[in-house]
């Protein structure tokens, strides 16, 4: 979805032409496949970083084209709205003092950022959605002067035949509002992490990001409040689901936006195939390039968002390879804390794709989804289902089990001991005092009655101070 586009409407005749190249490069990529001819190189890890722009009122700043055309950085792009910007690093091996690098070049790229922002009056900030954003913010003008991000809110509103968006959200408080548009997916601010597989490895590392997905979100909830409502750990989750729905079926293989169908058996083709028979065709831009290139799989399957997702993706030599896009994680609270999230998730990947036992027979995909959605709703608190057919609470899970697994994974991947021990040891502490930055979001304003610009104050000057979440006072 990166991608420009050059048109916005479309007539039939280029939906049917769409979709035979679409079904020729399937056809291909299963082909390619089953041959083993993509990529052998992985345990690459790469991120994307959405984030916010905040006038000095603590509101949406809706400036992100003069701040990109100032800011002139390639690796920073603009997101669907107008006040969010993208912030990406290049992937780097897995392995010696890339968890500190990583955390570096993300730190140099947020402090030019910021530079560029201070000069326009506002701030960057981020966090999983923007407590003092309003409804009416969401609204089209405020949408990035984009064709592609048209195109799709053309594309799902036609067909809904017209029909506004429902979003409920039944949480510690409740939500019921109607919208006109998908302009609410942008209150959705996330940290995506990349993991580059070799292809031998993709279906192990696919399966092994699903089970790794409930516990992580457990440990990073940073999304607790919409429209002044006290809802989810990760309203962001359910909000984004919400936000782009085309059907009114329950069925969850029919969602846009969803935790996926199933674990993969054979072959990541499996997910694409599923997205074929599955999703009508949003985007259908016809472009020039080979088959080789899947260009047009590529774009249909960046309107479908799994929490974990395939990519297809090039190596520098052109030979194509698989990763997996880990889309559970909020933005922020800081840098420090999303890459302690980092490293929970590489490591944990990488262990229980090691086992020999693979974890997939052992826990259910229902299991490992209702861990997911548990997780989204409760944080620390959710209960969650292990491998062994045990629940407890995540908060133990964590400390108990998925921690000593992440470690392990780490030292597999031959990451630095320094590394493991301050990322992880970051985690450790936030599991343990239990304050993940939707905990602090909360107990800040109960504390203070806090109003929302009040709340965004307090969190940007801890945000500025670079010190992981669990280290803020209130």
């Amino acid at each position: 979805m990166g991608q420009e586009i050059t048109q916005t409407h479309f007539n039939e005749e280029t939906f049917k032409v769409y979709e035979r190249r679409l079904s020729d490069e399937a056809e291909l990529l299963q082909t390619q496949l089953s041959e083993g001819r993509f990529s052998d190189i992985g345990d690459i890890g790469g991120y994307e970083l959405e984030s916010w722009l905040v006038d000095h009122n603590y509101f949406p700043s809706p400036i992100n084209q003069p701040f990109l055309t100032r800011l002139n950085n390639p690796l920073v792009v603009p997101e669907l709205s107008r006040f969010n910007v993208e912030l990406n690093g290049a992937p780097l091996p897995l392995q010696g003092n890339v968890l500190s690098a990583l955390a570096r070049e993300l730190d140099q790229n947020w402090q030019q950022c910021q530079d560029v922002a201070h000069g326009m009056d506002s701030v960057l900030m981020m966090v999983g959605i923007l407590p003092t954003v309003r409804q009416a913010d969401l609204c089209l003008a405020n949408m990035s002067d984009s064709k592609r991000y048209r195109a799709l809110n053309e594309q799902v509103l036609m067909l809904r035949a017209g029909r506004s968006l429902r979003i409920r959200v039944d949480g510690r408080e409740t939500l019921d509002i109607d919208h006109p548009d998908v302009m609410l997916e942008a209150a959705t601010t996330s940290f995506q992490i990349h993991l580059q597989s070799p292809q031998r490895n993709a279906v192990r590392y696919f399966n092994a990001s699903i089970i790794a997905a409930g516990p992580l979100l457990a440990a990073a909830g940073n999304s607790p409040l919409l429209f002044d409502t006290d809802l989810w750990d990760e309203t962001r989750i359910t909000l984004f689901e919400q936000s782009v729905e085309i059907v009114d079926e329950s069925s969850l293989e029919n969602h846009r936006v969803s935790f996926g169908q199933g674990y993969a058996r054979e072959s990541l083709f499996e997910c694409f195939a599923h997205n074929l028979a599955t999703h009508p065709v949003l985007l259908p831009i016809l472009m020039d390039s080979p088959p080789q290139q899947f260009a047009h799989l590529r774009l249909h399957n960046g309107t479908i968002w799994r929490w974990v997702r395939p990519l297809i993706g090039f190596d520098p030599d052109g030979t194509p390879h698989l990763r997996i896009e880990q889309r559970v994680l909020p933005a922020g609270p800081t840098i420090a804390d999303m890459m302690a999230n980092a490293a929970l998730y590489f490591g944990l990947a990488r262990f229980l794709a090691s086992l020999s036992d693979a974890p997939e027979s052992r826990l259910s995909f229902e299991h490992a989804r209702n861990n997911f959605y548990a997780a989204a709703r409760d944080g620390l608190r959710a209960p969650m289902t292990w491998l062994d057919g045990s629940t407890t609470d995540a908060k133990t899970l964590l400390l108990e089990e998925i921690l000593p697994m992440a470690r392990h994974g780490l030292k597999i991947l031959n990451i630095n001991k320094p590394d493991i021990n301050h990322y992880l040891g970051i985690l450790e502490t936030r599991i343990q005092t239990g304050q993940t930055g939707a905990v602090w979001q909360r107990n800040y304003r109960e504390k203070h009655q806090a109003d929302s610009l009040r709340l965004v104050a307090a969190y940007l000057e801890r945000q500025r101070s670079g010190a992981p979440v669990h280290e803020w006072g209130l």
